[in-house]
């Protein structure tokens, strides 16, 4: 398995990147999508990423659309959409395929350390939560309900650290 820090990324605007830009830091890596039920869980994830991100916490936002065809959008219009809906400044990035033989490598890393229920790796929908401590371990897989002021706590721990 590939390792965590050298996994690739392409951020929203079309930036290459590496999960290596986030060493050291507390992160919740979320599937998003912009036509969801769960979409305005992009508020109180940004007002979390806004409290702890000068503490070494990074919110990690990868539009899917997987699940209902709930993202189908181009990126440009993604990132405009989540800026003006909810002040989104938290990293976006392309779109990704998290279930399949085409899920993006990160999202395949963090299932398989990071089971659902009943061992499933698969991810049900939108706005599924993995969230890492400062080394990189999947400390919580939270579901799609599980909300930003319900994972708070979990964060603070871990910055706290």
């Amino acid at each position: 398995m590939t390792d965590l820090y050298d996994i690739a990324l392409q951020t929203i605007n079309g930036s290459q990147a590496t999960m290596a830009d986030y060493r050291n830091k507390v992160i919740l890596v979320v599937n998003t999508a912009s036509r969801c039920g769960f979409t305005p869980q992009y508020a109180g994830l940004e007002a979390l990423y806004r409290k702890y991100k000068d503490q070494g916490f990074a919110i990690l936002g990868f539009p899917c659309n997987q699940f209902g065809a709930q993202e189908p959008g181009e990126e440009a219009q993604i990132a405009d959409f989540c800026e003006k809906n909810y002040g989104v400044s938290f990293p976006l990035f392309a779109k990704v395929e998290v279930n399949g033989t085409q899920a993006h490598p990160l999202f395949s890393h963090l299932k398989s350390k990071a089971p659902g229920l009943l061992g499933s790796e698969m991810i049900k929908w939108n706005f599924t939560k993995f969230l890492l401590d400062r080394q990189g371990k999947v400390v919580a897989r939270y579901a799609p309900i599980t909300t930003a002021n319900e994972i708070d706590s979990a964060v603070f721990s871990l910055i706290s650290r």
